[in-house]
């Protein structure tokens, strides 16, 4: 047994466990041999390049945990890791201005791995008024400023449904993905206070669609957001952006995002 091999066992075991599937499952899904898969976990036989890549595909492990893996075997990383501002991505940062603009008067923001505000179209600025400087960053983090008692959290009208929404959701990344700054984040939002619930009952959606509802001025503003990725994506950094785009629930909060 060799070092790579080693850590690449101890990697895809890691990955396997973190999706809790059996060794069963996951060689069914990659078409090889129970005793094949259990080898590799041991370190006792050599994956090729495309057998790793093949596993990774098969996890639904995140471009970045790939590179991990092929290096834990001894392998050269795959996929490249570019800034947003990079010439190569350019088409992809135009297509992305494209659907931020095309979105208004409703609001849409585009976010990173770990939550960091990377583009967001004209409506979402007005959203964020009052909320304390300090937390604009840069970078700002839209996880800190929607859940801080600083930053939206006074504003959220169903703060505890939407509280419980967003942990989840981030509790979620942290797991799947494995990244400390998810980890640190969710330590971090997890000390905030929370303000009293509201009398108030919070909007039904029959389960599909957990709404925001915000007071903007002397009106509560209802939104339905939806979370898009961009799947196809072979660069890391567009891998882990995230979009998401918020409709109005209602006809109030339409009218009212046309005029703000």
């Amino acid at each position: 047994m060799t070092a790579p091999q080693k850590a690449f066992g101890d990697h895809l075991r890691e990955w396997r466990q973190r999706r809790r599937l059996s060794q069963l499952d996951l060689a069914l899904d990659a078409e090889i041999s129970t005793r094949h898969l259990s080898f590799l976990e041991t370190g006792r036989a050599k994956p090729s390049r495309d057998m790793v890549i093949r596993l990774a595909e098969q996890l639904e492990t995140p471009l970045r945990e790939r590179n991990a893996l092929l290096m834990a075997a001894g392998f050269a990383p795959v996929f490249v890791e570019r800034p947003l501002d990079d010439p190569a991505l350019a088409p992809a940062r135009r297509a992305i201005d494209l659907i931020l603009e095309g979105h208004s008067p409703y609001p849409a923001l585009v976010i990173d791995l770990r939550w960091n505000l990377v583009a967001a179209n004209g409506a979402v600025a007005p959203l964020m008024a009052g909320t304390a400087p300090d937390l604009h960053g840069p970078p700002l983090n839209v996880m800190r400023l929607a859940l801080h008692p600083r930053g939206l959290a006074p504003r959220i009208v169903n703060f505890a449904e939407w509280r419980a929404h967003l942990l989840e959701r981030l509790r979620r990344q942290a797991a799947l993905s494995n990244d400390p700054g998810l980890a640190e984040l969710l330590e971090e939002v997890l000390t905030y206070p929370v303000p009293p619930a509201p009398d108030r009952r919070p909007e039904d959606f029959g389960g599909v669609a957990v709404p925001l509802q915000l007071m903007v001025g002397d009106q509560v503003l209802s939104f339905l957001s939806t979370v898009t990725v961009f799947g196809a994506a072979l660069d890391v950094t567009l891998s882990e952006l995230s979009l998401e785009t918020f409709f109005p629930a209602d006809q109030a909060t339409a009218d009212a995002l046309r005029t703000l």
